[in-house]
């Protein structure tokens, strides 16, 4: 196996792919082709998360060793989530819940994020790398916490992560600001994440800064989406979810079912697209999106607009307009000249109109106030939803409402909902909020459910990360951080 970019560079292995992030070009990388499953398939049905996890990983990281995968995977997800199972699968009356949050930072990122720092230690080692890795990333809320927490005290790693100063979650803020580990750094920026991303992708593509920061001894790469090693660990889920269909007698093997993805950055349900192309048995693909729906208008006209209003929304891991990961769907349903063009028209004109012909992919949307409403409503048939979760949900109703289709659904659950527990609040009816963290106890003394381990106490911990700084500001912040390394 090999990976391109989507605009065109050169094929190179897995283990560069994992370390470069993204290509010279400004392209993201994908495989070269994707294997075939359907056996496959046949026969996985007795197999734990960690065996599913190697027959899927060993597909495509092809310069790794069975002994090197192995110890990734082992370290992964050998002892890192509260239940036994990885990805609990929870019925709720017709509705199914694939819980993607039972990791350390209690959000779906754990999933590819527990991970990713084994593998790119290993594909160091491969590439006998000289140079010392600064890990970049932008984030809407929950990839910065998973990215510190996985690469804290990593040997010849150190991450610096960049999220909007007040477009993240109080949570989600206390946990990337008391991280610990001399190695990780975070930084709030005055703008929306789509000014964060921008800001990243821009030092990536920095020549000059590159050189810089080669001379001084280090390399850039990143733990956003944008690297094919968060996507690639995605995809497992999709087989253990319908694994556990089948086990489960929901469905029977060879049925096809449907997903249901809330996301703003397209990583997430790109994985379960790249499952389907392997054969696992997929018939929709329903993008959930919130009132930046610029994805549920792509998908209804091909139109890709960022010259709209932005919204900060109760779910604000999805609050985005530049949904990185779309641009490996376009490369799979053309080429990289057409992708150059149309990421430069991205660019420069803010938007693009791309003919689109994947079949499988529809978008619905739900905004605040319906996805409030869907925690309430789903609460009192014995399930407490998170907010990106709910507009999962809410978006699925309306799937249903317009196509009659009575396929089963799996709903994809991003987060724990004690992460954005003041607006779960809300949709519970609450009509005072406590402010801050006390909002955390209140959610646990009204819903009776416990307060997640990795965040109890969290209000008590000390402050590590203070830095603020506008998005010009981004390359100083970044060349502060290598000096001090």
């Amino acid at each position: 196996m090999h990976f391109i970019s989507t605009r065109g560079e050169g094929k190179i292995s897995p283990s560069q792919a994992l370390l470069k992030g993204i290509a010279d070009d400004g392209g993201l990388y994908v495989p070269e082709f994707f294997p075939d499953l359907t056996d496959f398939i046949n026969n996985m049905y007795r197999l734990s998360y960690k065996e599913l996890a190697f027959e899927i990983l060993s597909r495509f990281l092809t310069d790794f060793t069975e002994d090197e995968l192995k110890m990734c995977i082992e370290s992964a997800y050998g002892n890192n989530f509260d239940t036994p199972e990885v990805t609990p699968l929870k019925q709720a009356g017709k509705y199914y819940f694939l819980e993607l949050f039972h990791g350390k930072t209690l959000a779906f990122k754990d999933m590819a994020l527990s991970i990713l720092p084994h593998l790119m230690v290993t594909a160091a080692k491969r590439n006998k790398t000289d140079k010392k890795i600064i890990i970049l990333t932008a984030t809407s809320g929950d990839t910065g916490k998973a990215a510190l927490e996985g690469f804290a005290n990593t040997e010849g790693i150190s991450i610096a992560v960049f999220y909007p100063q007040n477009g993240v979650s109080d949570i989600q803020k206390l946990q990337m600001i008391t991280q610990e580990g001399e190695n990780t750094f975070a930084a709030g920026v005055y703008g929306n994440f789509d000014d964060t991303q921008t800001g990243v992708k821009k030092l990536f593509t920095d020549a000059a800064l590159k050189q810089k920061i080669a001379d001084m001894g280090f390399v850039f790469s990143s733990a956003n989406s944008i690297n094919i090693g968060r996507l690639l660990p995605q995809i497992i889920y999709y087989f253990r979810a319908y694994q556990q269909m089948v086990n489960g007698g929901e469905i029977k093997h060879g049925e096809k079912i449907n997903f249901t993805v809330p996301t703003g950055n397209f990583g997430n349900i790109l994985a379960g697209y790249y499952a389907k192309k392997m054969g696992l048995p997929v018939n929709k693909l329903i993008c959930a999106s919130n009132e930046n729906k610029i994805l549920y208008d792509f998908f209804a006209s091909g139109e890709y607009n960022t010259n709209r209003d932005f919204y900060c929304t109760v779910s604000p891991s999805m609050d985005i307009l530049i949904s990185s990961n779309l641009e490996r769907l376009l490369y799979d349903l053309s080429n990289a000249d057409l992708v150059t063009k149309t990421m430069n028209a991205l660019k420069n004109q803010k938007e693009y109109s791309f003919e689109y012909k994947a079949d499988g992919f529809c978008g619905f949307f739900a905004d605040s106030a319906e996805a409030l409403k869907a925690i309430g409503e789903m609460f009192e048939n014995g399930y407490l939803m998170d907010t990106h979760t709910a507009v999962g949900y809410a978006a699925y109703k309306k799937y249903v409402k317009e196509t009659h289709d009575d396929a089963k659904n799996v709903i994809i659950s991003t987060a724990s909902p004690f992460k954005f527990s003041a607006d779960v609040l809300r949709g519970l009816g609450c009509a005072k909020i406590p402010e801050g963290f006390a909002s955390v106890y209140e959610l646990s003394d009204k819903t009776g459910l416990p307060i997640p381990e990795p965040i109890k106490n969290l209000e008590k911990k000390e402050i590590k990360h203070k830095t603020v700084c506008g998005k010009e500001e981004m390359e100083k912040v970044v060349l502060d951080f290598i000096n001090k390394r």
